[in-house]
């Protein structure tokens, strides 16, 4: 008698259901995500007839975390199912629209029994392929909070200190145009840093625009760079009263600090993808074709290795998410 397994998962609890060929509820639990927990599915598992030569197929809502993790080590079929998709396949049962966990976990067991080949398996990663993904994901969220925390400074910027936007526009070398200045890049914030104000803009010297692009790291064009810098910084601009200009200067550097921890975050990430994918068997193969280098290479998905079992997986393509690149 085959069994299949629905996984409601939870923050705080998972709740188990066991169904057969039939649909018959063959054993619910619900366990908590701690090695007792662990403990009390394998013993269900083991009563419904699991073994080694023929596991359990389990369908749970996520693809990751500890419980998947365990899971993984049975090498047992595992089907990461969305939860949409759980909400669709439980509206053919019930039209109340009432949600409990146990229902989903039998909601899922149900989806294994009937239509298990519509849905795909979790690929058998190798360890190497599951922490590239892992930096992966960590690094394309780094850029994502780095682009929102630009937007909102620019939108800052915009309302009381043009002058800094301007300056670091089209013919400073740091951008193409207003709407790309860039304003996460190493200059625009060391310069900020200094100078967060039009009042600070005006009285800033050359001298200290040159420390802190050095500072920034920046090592060519240092002197042409910050004369540029100046001289947009002390041009003739509109001023908001002194009041809110403090207030808004006081917010700019609140956002600038966390800007510079992202900013920081992004670096650290992207070294670490780097070495990880470096160790990738297809490291070669996959940075010699046009455009993907390490970062890109890595977020372009890592699944052609190798996995533990020694079959290959394919994985689709995507693009870098990091828009200032």
């Amino acid at each position: 008698m085959a069994v299949f397994c629905g996984v409601d998962w939870a923050e705080g609890h998972h709740d188990v259901a066991l169904v057969d060929t039939d649909g018959k509820l063959v054993a619910k639990r619900r366990i908590s995500e701690s090695v007792e927990g662990v403990a009390e599915l394998t013993a269900m598992l083991a009563a419904a007839g699991d073994s080694v030569e023929e596991p359990i197929p389990v369908a749970i809502e996520t693809p990751r975390g500890l419980l998947v993790a365990v899971l993984r080590a049975t090498d047992r079929p595992i089907y990461p199912i969305n939860p949409l998709a759980v909400a669709r396949y439980r509206e053919r049962t019930s039209v109340s629209g009432k949600k409990s966990d146990h229902v989903d976990a039998m909601a899922l067991a149900n989806i294994l029994r009937t239509d298990a080949h519509l849905h795909r398996l979790l690929p058998d990663d190798s360890p190497l392929v599951r922490s590239i993904m892992v930096l992966a994901r960590a690094y394309q969220d780094a850029v994502w909070r780095r682009t929102k925390l630009v937007q909102e400074l620019r939108a800052r910027l915009r309302e009381y200190y043009p002058g800094f936007l301007d300056a670091f526009a089209a013919g400073t070398g740091s951008g193409r145009g207003l709407s790309s200045t860039q304003l996460a890049g190493a200059d625009a914030r060391a310069v900020l840093a200094i100078a967060p104000g039009p009042a600070e803009g005006l009285r800033v010297s050359k001298a200290r625009v040159e420390a802190a692009l050095r500072r920034g790291g920046r090592q060519r064009r240092i002197t042409s760079l910050a004369a540029r810098v100046v001289s947009a910084l002390r041009t003739p601009q509109l001023r908001q009263d002194p009041v809110v200009e403090q207030a808004m200067r006081t917010e700019t550097r609140a956002l600038l600090g966390v800007l510079d921890a992202v900013c920081g975050s992004v670096e650290q990430l992207t070294t670490a993808l780097g070495e990880a994918f470096a160790e990738h068997p297809d490291y070669a193969i996959i940075t010699s074709f046009p455009g993907l280098a390490d970062v890109s290479g890595a977020t372009c998905s890592p699944r052609s290795a190798t996995t533990g079992t020694g079959s290959a997986t394919t994985g689709r393509c995507r693009p870098s998410p990091d828009p200032l690149r």
